[in-house]
């Protein structure tokens, strides 16, 4: 079974992640063992940000921008889909508190969709987002 830096690397929809995991360094605590539920931004999510933001915080000058930016997505245990409930606060591991709405079967992290997709993964679970958390 693979962990979340494994499932990264091979995803074709998380290219830019794969480049913001590996970039800010966190490659070595997403593949610890854990766990962790990470709140995986997709492609699209990332072409959401204004354009050249992610050119500049892969500037190795940038890396402790682009940790932080990559940690919002990264609550410590493992939390699974249907364990996400209306009013829940979740806390990522850089400290920023991200407030979980479910409606009508709907859920929401920080008003960002939660789309439905756990892969097996040996150290926590991911889910993907359609908006990378600022």
């Amino acid at each position: 079974m693979s962990n979340i830096t494994q499932v990264v690397n091979v995803d074709k929809y998380l290219k830019t992640l794969k480049k913001g995991v590996h970039g800010s360094d966190l490659d070595q605590l997403l593949s610890s063992t854990g766990p962790y539920t990470f709140f995986a931004p997709t492609d699209l999510a990332f072409e959401k940000l204004n354009a050249g933001t992610m050119d500049t915080l892969l500037e190795p000058a940038n890396r402790a921008k682009l940790a932080d930016l990559i940690n919002n997505h990264i609550v410590t245990g493992k939390i699974m889909f249907d364990d996400l409930k209306d009013g829940d606060k979740l806390t990522t591991i850089n400290g920023k508190e991200l407030a979980v709405q479910v409606t009508n079967g709907k859920v929401q992290v920080g008003n960002i969709n939660v789309l439905a997709r756990e892969a097996k993964i040996s150290n926590g679970v991911m889910h993907l987002l359609d908006t990378v958390i600022q």
